[in-house]
């Protein structure tokens, strides 16, 4: 019988709150009723938001919640290379292409050709305004000024089953809709992967059977899928636990500067305290598909 895999992939931009703590106590409760192996990895390839202070303390509150992983930590910051490697790939198949377009050009394409009136800096879509750049002339663009890589979409729906799917943890498959996506960032100057590339890549190397995460992260999933398909890499189940929120309804997140493990140890909160309330939760959110959140 194969082994089953999850793992808890936290980012080091802050402190560790309790929406962190709630996704990583899910992870282990799953692990503990599947007999798997959960695997801690460090998200830490955008170096300019994570930290190295965030990096060690986070551990540290990990530690003091009771996670318990398999194996050495694994920092996605330490693994360049088989990112690059994918990278190539898709470049050598024709799937990705550079895009010269900053956030403020790419809002004036589309208000001028009334793709979209009420689109922002922070929320556009793109218009593929260097989609078909003549290849020389992209090659002497790219000596010159900055870019990033962009999934060439139309290039991907040709390479893959029109059928694709991924499939959630009751085995249903939820199709992919390749004609809702548009030619999505995988790399760039500041941040040279996207961490939809560098997840796939993580997730297939380290035989994940089973994608344990927040709702918030269903619409990457497609995504995802896609890049699997197109990099020819293994397809994990995913399951996407609901997210807890506070009393004015605001989900927890690092942004809403909702409450953090450290200043619970501080306050003398004890971890066992904080397990169980979160299993608590967990049971009456009714969190995941089944299982038995008891101590």
């Amino acid at each position: 019988m194969s082994v089953l895999r999850t793992r808890f992939a936290p980012s080091p931009t802050g402190l560790l709150h309790v929406g962190n703590a709630f996704s990583a106590i899910i992870c282990q409760q799953w692990a503990e009723q599947q007999q798997a192996e959960l695997y801690l990895r460090i998200e830490d390839i955008d170096h300019t938001r994570c930290k190295p202070h965030f990096s060690d303390q986070l551990l540290e509150d990990l530690q003091w919640l009771g996670l318990q992983w398999h194996g050495e930590v694994q920092y996605q910051s330490m693994r360049s290379a088989l990112y690059d490697a994918a990278l190539q790939q898709l470049y050598e198949n024709k799937l990705i292409y550079p895009c010269f377009c900053t956030r403020k050009s790419i809002l004036q394409d589309i208000e001028r050709i009334g793709l979209a009136p009420h689109a922002d800096e922070h929320n556009t879509p793109y218009p593929g305004t260097c989609r078909e750049l003549a290849p020389d002339y992209a090659r002497v663009r790219m000596q010159q000024q900055s870019f990033a890589w962009r999934l060439h979409i139309h290039h991907a729906s040709m390479q893959v089953d029109a059928a694709l799917s991924w499939l959630d943890e009751h085995g249903m498959a939820t199709p992919v809709n390749l004609h809702q996506m548009q030619d999505i960032v995988i790399g760039r100057k500041d941040i040279a992967y996207s961490y939809h590339l560098a997840v796939v890549v993580d997730d297939a190397d380290q035989g994940i059977t089973h994608v344990i995460r927040g709702e918030d992260l269903r619409s990457s999933t497609p995504v995802h899928r896609l890049l699997q398909a197109l990099l020819q890499l293994p397809s994990p189940i995913y399951i996407h636990h609901k997210l807890l929120h506070d009393p004015s309804g605001q989900r927890l997140a690092k942004r809403n500067q909702s409450t953090t493990l450290q200043s619970l140890r501080q306050s003398g909160i004890e971890p066992e305290y904080l397990r169980q309330h979160l299993r608590e939760q967990a049971r009456q959110s009714h969190a995941l598909w089944h299982g038995d959140f008891g101590t």
